[in-house]
């Protein structure tokens, strides 16, 4: 089949309207929010290859008839939300299908009574929370990406929202979803309370980041808005103390909305011109909501468990000014200046949390002296916390820049894997974390190569990410950055 009738075959499915063929119009979907992919950018270059071909599904039917029709052909694609990650998990390797879910943007059912939203994959994030803002209600999913990433998107990805703390991340969320699988059949998982039906095909297609099964449709938990909150802004006299605020208020049970500790670098740059943290370097903002009672008792014990961490309460300006901005990039806008900024984000018991801070904030200057290191833990749970650190090398030449960014990646990472931490939190594995999976699943890996031949062996869905094969042909998607380190 040629290319034009193949394109004609998409346009009977879609419309010719929803068929891009442009150079213009494929270049838009080159890349995603990728830091290296940016960097590249820069010089003119493209991590991988432009897409041959986007195709624009306005339903769950048309979803499975282009994966048919691309199938036939041995054609491989990849689903595309908005393009908001920051992992290269859209990058075209090899001139792929894209298909653009955003056509399928609609709220299906908003069923209070067993607390359930339906939504189709494409709805806008930011969109999708305000509809349901304007009926009382909130999913409790709420990235920094919220404006510019897509519900499918943050299921895809396995994504964790701002206050993952209190209604857990997108995997914790997700109830019940309708998927395309690489033959055209649709999954469903249909959406009941709890099961004991052998191993969870949920969780099989939440994070599999297109590369076993297209989502089409979720089906979410429903939380009404908080009656009340109540905002504590504290200054600790040290990391250690703040970890281990954070991790008493989260095994004694409470429940907060916001947890927020910020190393001595970010607290500094956040708290200038108040008095406590010259003292006490360490902030830690927390946010407690829900019925005003359970509030005023939550409140009361976190007081009571910060004055024993030697903790002083103090002004929210910051939290405030934290809040107005917190769906704003600060990468990009670094980025945009000619600066090499990247942020990776790990999961670590607490055991060894304040041991991994130390051993990377140790060895980055090694790198190079100017680098920046810093991290905040904005995520907390019983069992441990996300880590989530900032690295940026100055401006200076590329060739010379790549090879630090590399060495800076395997340093966080492995110093993470050493540590017996999780190489990443919510922003997922899309491309750039392919070389760490091994060292990550162990022989898990073995089981997901597996389960990705059975269902897909003629590796057509988004090959070369989450650490799985590339097809034959395709741009080698460590090529760059191997050539460069």
């Amino acid at each position: 089949m040629s290319s034009e009738t193949r394109v004609a075959e998409f346009a009977k499915i879609v419309g010719p309207q929803n068929v891009l063929t442009a150079e213009d119009d494929r270049r838009r979907y080159a890349h995603d929010k990728l830091p290296y992919a940016n960097f590249r950018a820069r010089a003119g270059a493209l991590v991988g290859t432009l897409p041959g071909v986007v195709v624009r599904p306005g339903t769950a039917a048309e979803v499975q008839q282009v994966v048919q029709l691309a199938a036939e052909a041995g054609l491989p694609v990849i689903p595309y939300g908005s393009g908001s990650g920051v992992l290269g998990g859209t990058i075209p390797l090899g001139e792929e299908v894209l298909i653009d879910m955003q056509r399928m943007d609609r709220i299906l059912t908003v069923d209070p009574e067993n607390a359930l939203v339906t939504v189709e994959a494409g709805m806008n994030g930011e969109l999708f929370e305000a509809a349901l803002n304007d009926k009382g209600y909130t999913v409790g999913h709420l990235p920094q990406s919220l404006t510019i990433s897509t519900v499918g998107g943050w299921a895809a990805c396995r994504g964790g929202g701002q206050e993952s703390s209190r209604y857990g991340k997108i995997e914790d969320i997700v109830v019940g979803l309708k998927a395309v699988l690489p033959d055209g059949r649709m999954l469903e998982v249909r959406p009941l309370p709890k099961r004991a039906t052998g191993p969870s095909i949920r969780d099989l297609i939440v994070g599999n980041e297109g590369t076993l099964a297209i989502i089409t449709e979720l089906t979410l938990r429903l939380w009404k808005l908080p009656e009340t909150e109540e905002v504590l802004a504290l200054a600790l006299p040290d990391r250690p103390a703040a970890l281990g605020l954070a991790r008493r208020i989260m095994q004694a049970g409470l429940h907060p909305r916001i947890v927020r500790l910020y190393d001595e670098k970010e607290t500094a740059s956040r708290t200038e011109g108040i008095d406590a943290y010259r003292e006490r370097p360490v902030m830690a903002n927390i946010v407690l909501c829900g019925e005003p009672g359970l509030v005023a008792a939550e409140a009361a014990l976190v007081r009571a468990f910060a004055a024993e961490a030697g903790a002083v309460e103090t002004e929210t300006r910051p939290f405030d000014e934290w809040r107005a901005h917190r769906y704003k990039s600060i990468s990009q806008q670094w980025q945009e200046k000619g600066f090499y900024n990247d942020t990776i984000e790990v999961t670590v018991n607490w055991s060894r949390a304040a041991a991994l801070y130390d051993a990377i904030r140790a060895a980055v200057p090694a790198i190079h002296p100017d680098a920046h290191f810093s991290a905040h833990w904005s995520h907390v749970y019983p069992e441990g916390v996300c880590q989530y650190m900032t690295i940026r090398l100055p401006q200076m030449p590329q060739d010379e820049a790549l090879p630090l960014h590399a060495r800076l990646w395997e340093l966080l990472e492995g110093e993470t894997l050493a540590h017996g931490g999780s190489i990443a939190h919510h922003h997922g594995t899309g491309l750039f974390r392919g070389p760490w999976m091994d060292g990550e699943l162990g022989v898990g890996m073995d089981v997901l190569r597996a389960v990705k031949d059975a269902l897909d062996p003629q590796n057509i869905f988004n090959p070369g990410k989450l650490g799985l094969p590339p097809r034959a042909g395709a741009i080698d998607p460590y090529r760059d950055r191997m050539d460069h380190a």
